[in-house]
C-alpha cells in the first residue's frame, strides 16, 4: 500500500514499542491494531518480545536466553505474516560500538556476542534488518575509526544471513549525536549492507530542541544563530546524503518541557526522548517537517515508520484510534511537505 507523493510510493510502518502503555495491550492486539489503521509493516522492539513470551508462558525470559527469545520470535514471526505485514527490523541494539580491544575487551567481546544472539533472533523473526543507535556509553573510544571498524565487523556478520545494518543517531550519544557523526561513520565503515536510520526526533532533538531550558530550544548560542546553523545542516543533509543510503525514516515529535528536565549528568535528552516524544501535530514544537524535507530531497523513497513514545494518556482515545491517529499524520506531513 504505502503512501504516494509526487511520484514516490512510501511504505509506512509503526514500531511495536510505540502504543503506549496505558493502552495495556498485548502483542497480538497491538498487531491487530497497526494492521487496522493500514500499515505495511513493523519494528519489533526486543522488550516486545519479552513481555509476549511472558504473555505465552506466564514468566519473563532473560534478555541473555536467546534459545528462548528465538522460540517466541519464530511465533512472533507467524502472528505477523498471518495479518500480512512485514517486520521491517529488529530494534533497538544498543551500546554496541567502541569498546577497545586493549582496554574493554570483555565489554567488546560481550557485545558481539549479543551482536550474534541478535542475528539468530532476526532469522527467526524473519527480518533483514537490525538496527544500531550510537553508543551512549561514556567508556567508549572518541576514534570515528575504532567505531568505524566495529559496524564494519558487525555489518559483515550480518552481511553472512544477507542481513543489513541501519545506524541510528541517538541525540544523547557520547560520540555520534547527530545525523552528520553517523553518516561520517557508516562511510568510514565503508560496507555495501550498512546505511542509516534517521529520525525526525534525534535530528531536531539534539541540533536545535533542548529540555533543559525555558525556551525549549539550545540557548548556548543566540537564536539567530541557531535558526540558521539549523538550516545549514538541513541542507548539507540533503545535498551529501544519497536517498539509498537512509533506510528508514523514524518519525515522531516532542513535548516542550515546562518545568524543564534537570541537566544534571543525567542526560536529559535521552529521558525526554523514552516518554516526550508525540504524534506529529499532537502537542509538540519541533521543526521535524524541516528533517523531512531535507531526507526527501537526497531523493530518499524509503519506509517512514512511526515511533513515538508518548506517555501522556489520550483521554477517550482507544488504541486503534490512536494507531489511525498515527497513519494520519503521516498523510498529512507528506501532503505539506
Amino acid at each position: 500500500m504505502g503512501i504516494h507523493h509526487r511520484g514516490r510510493n512510501f511504505p509506512t510502518c509503526f514500531a511495536s514499542c510505540s502504543i503506549p502503555g496505558y493502552f495495556d495491550a498485548s502483542l497480538p492486539e497491538k498487531l491487530d491494531a497497526i494492521r487496522e489503521a493500514g500499515f505495511d509493516g513493523i519494528e519489533m522492539s526486543m522488550p516486545d518480545i519479552l513481555a509476549y513470551s511472558q504473555h505465552l508462558n506466564g514468566e519473563a525470559l532473560n534478555d541473555d536466553d536467546f534459545d528462548g527469545i528465538v522460540s517466541v520470535s519464530a511465533k512472533i514471526r507467524d502472528l505477523v505474516g498471518d495479518l500480512g505485514l512485514r517486520i521491517l527490523m529488529l530494534q533497538p541494539f544498543s551500546r554496541f560500538e567502541g569498546w577497545t580491544k586493549s582496554q574493554h575487551a570483555e565489554e567488546r567481546e560481550a557485545a558481539f556476542q549479543r551482536a550474534r544472539g541478535w542475528i539468530r533472533v532476526m532469522e527467526a523473526l524473519g527480518t533483514d534488518m537490525l538496527q544500531v543507535g550510537s553508543s551512549d556509553a561514556d567508556e567508549i573510544s572518541s576514534s570515528f575509526d575504532d567505531l568505524a571498524a566495529d559496524l564494519s565487523e558487525l555489518a559483515d556478520l550480518l552481511a553472512e544471513k544477507g542481513f543489513r545494518l541501519a545506524y541510528e543517531n541517538w541525540c544523547w550519544a557520547t560520540r555520534a549525536p547527530n545525523w552528520k557523526d553517523v553518516w561520517q561513520i557508516s562511510r568510514k565503515a565503508n560496507r555495501s549492507n550498512l546505511g542509516l536510520c534517521l529520525d525526525t526526533f534525534q535530528t531536531a532533538g539534539g541540533e536545535y530542541g533542548d529540555p533543559s531550558t525555558a525556551s525549549g530550544v539550545i540557548e548556548e548560542i543566540a537564536r539567530e544563530e541557531l535558526d540558521g546553523k539549523w538550516k545549514q545542516s538541513m541542507a548539507e543533509l540533503a545535498d551529501s546524503v544519497r536517498g539509498d543510503e537512509i533506510f528508514l525514516l523514524q518519525i515522531s515529535d516532542a513535548y516542550k518541557m515546562t518545568p524543564p528536565l534537570r541537566n544534571d549528568g543525567d542526560k536529559p535528552r535521552s529521558a525526554w526522548s523514552h516518554d516526550y516524544r508525540p504524534l506529529p501535530f499532537d502537542g509538540g514544537y519541533l521543526p521535524i517537517q524541516d528533517v523531512l524535507g531535507a531526507v526527501l530531497r537526497t531523493g530518499f523513497s524509503g519506509w517512514l515508520s512511526i515511533e513515538v513514545f508518548d506517555s501522556k494518556p489520550k483521554e477517550g482515545m482507544s488504541m486503534e484510534d490512536y494507531t489511525k491517529a498515527a497513519m494520519g499524520s503521516l498523510e498529512r506531513l507528506l501532503a505539506e511537505a
